[in-house]
This record gives C-alpha cells, sequence and structure tokens, in this order.
C-alpha cells in the first residue's frame, strides 16, 4: 500500500488564485510533468477542480514502469510537485496547461529527476553569485515516412545546396506561421528562423533565458514541433542524422554568465587580449566543459545516431558543419566550443536536439563551474579550420578528437568523476547502463549496409 506524503500547505492560498486564473483563461486540464532520463516529456492529467491537490503532490508514478527512475515494482509511487511559476498554457490548446515539476520519494526530493539534478547545479551557480543563462539552438527536419523510409515533407525542396533556400522556407511557411505564432505567444521572441543546409531542415532562433526555464522551454519547444508537425499531414523529428548523406541536427547551447543580482552578463570584456572579447570567467568556465567535453557529450549527444552527426565530411554540401576536435576559437564553426563575435558567451556545437536539456545543461554548468572555481586556463584560441588539420597539426596543438561512437562517450561518461558528482551515483549508473544496453542493441543488430556489402561478397 503507497503512501502519499503531500506537500506542505504554506502556498495553500497562492495555489488556490493560480487554480481560478486558468480557469478563467479557460484551462479545463493540467498535466502534471516531468521528463525522463531520455528528455522524454511524461505528465498525467489533471482536471482544472483538482488543481491544489496536484500541487500538494496527489499525482503519483511508478518509477518501476520508466527507465532510469532506479525503482522496482515493490517500491512506492514517486510524488509530482509541479514548479507554479513554470505553469504554462498550451498556445496550440488552451484548455491544457503544462504543470513541469520536480519528482519526490516520502516527502524527499528524488536524485534521478532531472529538473532536480539541473536545479542543484543552478542552486551551487547562486551560491557562487551567478545565474547561469542558456538559449539553445533548434534544428530539426520535417519527414514524410512510408514502406520503412523517410523522405522531406516537401517533395520539391531537392537543390543540393539548400542552406537559407527562400523557395523552400515559402513553401513551409503555414507550418512555420503556426509555430512562430505559438512560440512568440509564450513569449519566447523568435529572433529568426531559416532553411537550414539540407532538404525540408529548419531552424529557429529565439531569446535566451535562466538555463532551468529554457530546459523547460526546450521540451515545450520539441512538443508543440511534433504536434503541429501531425497537423500539417508530415514528422517533424530530432533525429540527429536520420539522412547520411546530409547535415545533421543540431542543438547548440548558448551559455553565458550573469551576476545574480544585476543580471550583468559577467563574461563580457571589452579589451580582450585573447582578442574574442569575453572576460577571464568565460575562459575559466570553457576550460571547464573542453576538460570534461568527453564525458558531457555522452549526456549532450545521447544516441548512437548521434556519432553519426559527428563527423569531417559526408553532407551534401562537403563539411557537416559538426564538432570532431576537443578545442575552442572565436568565430570559427569548426570547433567544439565557438565565442560568436560581438556577443559575450560560450557556444557549445557538441549537443544535438535528441537531448535531455536538463542533464546536458547540468553536466555543462558543472564543468563551467568546476573550470572557474579551479581558475583553468584553456590557452589561446585556435585560428585555423579544424577540419583540414592533420594528425601532426594536432598533435602539436595538443588537441584531442571527441568520441566517435557512444560507447566511447559513455566509457568516458563512467570514468570521469563529473558525471556521478552532477547525477548522484544511482542515476550516473542507471544512465551509463541505459547508454551501455542501447550501444550494444544496435551493435548487435545487422544492418542494410552490412547486407548489401556482405551477403554475396566473398
Amino acid at each position: 500500500m503507497s503512501v502519499v506524503i503531500e506537500r506542505g500547505e504554506e502556498d495553500l492560498e497562492l495555489w488556490e488564485k493560480k487554480r481560478e486564473d486558468l480557469r478563467e483563461q479557460g484551462v479545463r486540464y493540467c498535466l502534471s510533468s516531468y521528463v525522463d532520463v531520455n528528455g522524454i516529456n511524461k505528465a498525467k492529467a489533471v482536471p482544472i477542480d483538482h488543481f491544489t491537490g496536484m500541487m500538494k503532490g496527489s499525482e503519483l508514478f511508478t518509477g518501476a514502469a520508466i527507465e532510469g527512475l532506479g525503482q522496482a515494482p515493490s517500491d512506492d509511487e514517486l510524488s509530482l510537485w509541479p514548479d507554479l511559476d513554470a505553469i504554462t498554457i498550451l498556445p496550440w490548446d488552451q484548455t491544457i496547461a503544462w504543470a513541469p515539476g520536480y519528482l519526490h520519494y516520502h516527502g524527499q526530493p528524488w536524485p534521478m529527476c532531472s529538473r532536480t539534478v539541473l536545479k542543484q547545479q543552478v542552486d551551487r551557480a547562486a551560491e557562487l553569485g551567478f545565474t547561469f543563462n542558456l538559449g539553445i539552438e533548434t534544428e530539426f527536419y520535417l519527414v514524410r515516412r512510408a514502406n520503412g523510409r523517410i523522405s522531406p515533407a516537401n517533395p520539391k525542396d531537392v537543390l543540393p545546396k539548400a542552406a537559407y533556400d527562400v523557395v523552400g522556407l515559402l513553401e513551409n511557411m503555414p507550418y512555420m506561421d503556426e509555430m512562430i505564432t505559438y512560440m512568440n505567444a509564450l513569449g519566447w521572441d523568435v529572433h529568426s528562423f531559416d532553411h537550414e543546409d539540407a532538404n525540408s531542415q529548419f531552424e529557429f532562433d529565439f531569446s535566451y533565458s535562466d538555463g532551468l526555464s529554457m530546459s523547460d522551454r526546450f521540451v515545450l519547444w520539441r512538443m508543440a514541433a511534433k504536434t503541429v508537425a501531425r497537423k500539417h499531414g508530415f514528422e517533424a523529428t530530432f533525429m540527429p542524422k536520420p539522412y547520411g548523406d546530409r547535415t545533421g541536427n543540431g542543438g547548440h547551447f548558448n551559455m553565458s554568465i550573469a551576476d545574480i543580482s544585476t543580471d550583468k552578463n559577467l563574461f563580457a570584456r571589452d579589451d580582450d587580449p585573447r582578442g574574442c572579447g569575453v572576460s577571464d570567467l568565460a575562459y575559466q568556465f570553457l576550460a571547464g566543459v573542453l576538460r570534461h567535453a568527453p564525458s558531457i557529450v555522452a549526456v549532450t549527444c545521447p544516441t548512437v545516431n548521434s556519432y553519426k552527426r559527428l563527423v569531417k565530411t559526408g553532407s551534401m554540401t562537403g563539411y557537416t558543419w559538426a564538432p570532431v576536435y576537443i578545442s575552442y576559437g572565436d568565430n570559427n564553426r569548426t570547433h567544439m566550443l565557438r565565442i560568436p563575435t560581438g556577443s559575450p558567451r560560450v557556444e557549445s556545437r557538441a549537443v544535438d536536439t535528441s537531448c535531455n536539456p536538463y542533464l546536458g545543461a547540468a553536466m555543462m554548468l558543472a564543468a563551467g563551474l568546476e573550470g572557474i572555481e579551479q581558475k583553468l586556463d584553456p590557452g589561446d584560441p585556435i585560428g585555423v579550420n579544424m577540419y583540414e588539420q592533420s594528425d601532426e597539426d594536432l598533435e602539436r596543438m595538443g588537441v584531442s578528437v571527441l568520441p566517435r561512437t557512444l560507447l566511447e562517450a559513455v566509457e568516458a561518461f563512467d570514468a570521469d568523476p563529473l558525471g556521478e558528482q552532477v547525477m548522484g551515483p544511482d542515476l550516473k549508473r542507471a544512465y551509463t547502463d541505459l547508454k551501455l544496453s542501447e550501444w550494444w542493441s544496435y551493435h548487435n543488430a545487422v544492418s542494410e549496409w552490412e547486407l548489401d556489402r556482405y551477403l554475396t561478397f566473398f
């Protein structure tokens, strides 16, 4: 028999006011929601009349039914405590509000909850006087699937070099306009959108926020993108590399640290002797990320398919635009970490849109804070095209290669103490086991390529 341990009722008046505000706006149901280890949104739907019960933690989840929550069937359920400030009315169905929150067990935070993991690092930054700001670039494909194969959602989109193609963009304006209407209704302030490098591939750029809010936005954005795509008769995919001969879907993290009291960007510096326009704090932050890059990518590039994106060449336009080396530079897209011209932030290009944003952001922030605390120095920026460097050049520069497969990345994650520091021992082990299982399931499957190559070859 399970025992419900409720939240305290000191906020009952606030909850009741929020319930009435939502009801007046036409909300009939709330999604009491958390994100699993894979970054997938999970929820129970609650009628608005039961809103205060939901806020007290009435909605229980059987952790053994979900990967990465560390529960057995004999364990009591996990209780979801929604974050009142994060509750969002879905603009495409305003009868429903999304209420993301934190999993608890017997009244205590459950350490294997993704949002809790990020909140712990956000709190650590706050203790140092910092706010972690994050912007995520959202690349995705629109596709149709038939007879086991996929094709561009727009069959007319066939240009071999489709980047910034106006016709291809305008032909998808009904979808784009609906998405942008919803994103702006949420206050995300879409700056621009464009046709990306490959056929029926697109990107939205919208305003950054604090790390926790941006992770919420990213989860909600994926939900919106899929919902609207299906309404228009195709699918939105965040698979990192759906086509072998096209560029992949990046989800670049644009990161900066602000003063928690003044909101001043502490990465900004006008007289940077290294010429990138950022402060010593920014260099220390990125040095921490570089130190732990192999293990970080196990979380920010979390699938077998992710490592088919992290290659030098193979796209129709030549370069893949994805990082291969653990290096940094100024406005140079051939590095893992880039410092864009005139913008005091650090961009990590070793992220794709299949990631769990909470875990990915937590790993990045923890590594960056370590760099700040230990005053690490990344050395000078490298101002060359990294794709064109020989092995001898790389050795001379002291530059290492990012993991080439999910197996390599997970082995690096397992060996690096950072994973356990961020996720705790139980989630770290669960994540490692899950990803190793994913790798060996892939590796042991016989592919069409193997049949084509070997069946009658010998």
